[in-house]
């Protein structure tokens, strides 16, 4: 017998995990299908060989690019999803993010909602994964009703010179939101303990501030919740009007099963939630399900990021680096024509990360060389906004591989803003310790296959002929599916999008809440 239940939820990230946490203590029968697996703890979580070089925990995927050549994404199909490997960078998007914005290679389209309606999600999503920071800081943020429920987390002293020294210039740098559990006045008791291994690791003491341990652990053992792991869904089924979802269709231990729901939320990541609607074509949906509007897979974001290696002389002991961020370029104006985007700090580098980040480039290099230029470097994080465009996007051949035809937009507000921090890091004094006596940067671009940013393909909107969803992310064609990632979003912004994601998910589980009730 199909067994039933009040939700089914595809996917545990920051939408899936956070939707199931805000409607689990409503009594409602909730299954978790996650793809994946936990994430084993383990020595390797903390070691850059394994996480950065032999890509350990790089779920086992193959996609296609749009000259039918396959690649591996950097995709994480664990309990948690994404968060598990993330840095906790946990920002809100600016107020102006969601009205429109004019980029040098188009148009950022506005929101359904503005950003005054969305801002109580966004304390309760602050308040529930327990960010570390301080609202009032950066000129370019919006208003907020409630301050973060702990303080930032504080600057070692290489970092903290560099934010007085930029304050002093007139720069407006602020603490970065951290979603890590760390109590700093009482550091015997806090679960964090400060290490060099968060961004881009997994954490081994579960400190991180992940959907796995924020969202999910604390629902295992309710008797409503299920959580089903190595369950990979591959079609959702209609009934015979094509309105409603009745069938959930999953393949798990190589064999199929079927689950059967009163509401699906299909929250597996931009493309692999896109991917899902694609596959499950039928006679009243023949795009694929919810696609009369044939903007399923299309417009999808990645942000135009770039990982930056400022090298000086003096070496930068700091450990967890990842506590500074500037927004003064997040808009045009002074001289800007067009707006440019955040730098954050990264993790501090290490030997191993930087040969498993570059391998061709470092493919010569003795780990004692990388040795010495990771113990000299600071690191930072350029992201410029991605606009929409139709065609990136996500589709499915005949055999129902995966391709993304991708290309970055707005390169040349990307190299304005790397332009701009390279006279910051002239200005805070820099350049003349550089190596060699000259201005040395080592840059990473993030190529295709980098998609934790993925955001798109199934836009939330009011008209049903440009968008997949309506502005409570429930499909404009069907009665009872949502979709709750980064699928919704119209634009992306310039910072992190976890937080939105997470802010979202409650937003839609409170809607939700009210729809069963």
């Amino acid at each position: 017998m199909t067994e039933h239940f009040d939700v089914i939820i595809v996917g545990t990230g920051a939408g899936g995990g956070t939707l199931a946490h805000t409607l689990a203590p409503s009594g409602k029968r909730l299954l978790l299908l996650e793809r994946g697996d936990f994430l084993p703890r383990e020595l390797a979580n903390w070691d850059p060989g394994p996480v950065f070089v032999d890509g350990r925990y790089i779920s086992p995927d193959t996609w296609y690019d749009s000259d039918d050549r396959p690649f591996q994404p950097q995709v994480h199909y664990f309990v948690g999803g994404a968060t598990k490997m993330y840095g906790a960078a946990l920002y809100r998007l600016r107020p102006e993010d969601f009205g429109e914005m004019q980029h040098a290679d188009g148009v950022s389209p506005a929101w359904p909602v503005s950003y005054q309606e969305f801002e109580r999600w966004y304390t309760k999503a602050e308040w529930l994964y327990q960010v570390r920071g301080v609202h009032g800081e950066d000129p370019t943020e919006g208003d907020w009703s409630k301050q973060y429920p702990y303080p930032p987390v504080s600057h070692e002293p290489r970092i903290q010179e560099i934010s007085n020294t930029l304050a002093a210039a007139g720069y407006h740098p602020f603490h970065a939101p951290c979603g890590i559990l760390l109590d700093e006045a009482n550091r015997p008791m806090s679960t964090c303990i400060r290490c060099a291994t968060c961004d881009g690791y997994p954490c081994l003491v579960h400190a991180k501030a992940d959907a796995e341990v924020i969202a999910v652990r604390p629902l295992l053992g309710r008797p409503n919740v299920t959580l089903l792991t190595g369950s990979e869904v591959v079609r959702l089924n209609t009934d015979p009007s094509g309105r409603v979802v009745t069938e959930v269709v999953v393949r798990r231990s190589g064999e199929t099963e079927v689950f059967t729901g009163d509401v699906v939320a299909v929250c597996a990541g931009a493309a692999n939630s896109a991917k899902i609607l694609l596959a499950s074509a039928s006679d009243r949906h023949s795009a694929g399900l919810a696609n009369g509007s044939g903007q399923v897979g299309r417009n999808y974001m990645y942000h135009n990021s770039k990982a930056v290696v400022a090298l000086g002389k003096e070496p930068n002991t700091t450990v967890f680096q990842k506590t500074l961020a500037l927004n003064d370029f997040y808009f045009a104006g002074n001289g800007r024509q067009w707006p440019l985007g955040n730098i954050q700090m990264l993790g501090k580098s290490n030997a191993m990360a930087i040969k498993g980040e570059e391998p061709k480039l470092t493919a010569l290099a003795p780990l004692w060389s990388l040795d010495e230029v990771a113990r000299h470097a600071v690191d930072f994080w350029l992201t410029t906004e991605d606009v929409p465009k139709p065609e990136n996007r996500v589709t499915l051949d005949h055999e129902g591989r995966l391709h993304l035809a991708y290309k970055p937009t707005n390169e040349e507000e990307a190299t304005g803003l790397y332009q701009e921090l390279r006279k910051i890091l002239n200005h805070i004094g820099m350049a003349s310790h550089h190596v060699l006596d000259k201005n040395f940067y080592l840059s990473m671009d993030v190529p295709i296959a980098g998609v934790a940013h993925q955001a798109g393909t199934c836009r939330f909107g009011t008209d049903p002929a440009t968008s997949v969803l309506d502005v409570n992310c429930k499909a404009h064609e069907l009665d009872n599916l949502y979709v709750v990632d980064t699928s919704f979003f119209p634009s992306i912004g310039a910072v992190n999008p976890a937080l939105t994601a997470m802010a979202n998910a409650i937003r839609v589980g409170e809607h939700l809440l009210d729809r069963m009730s």
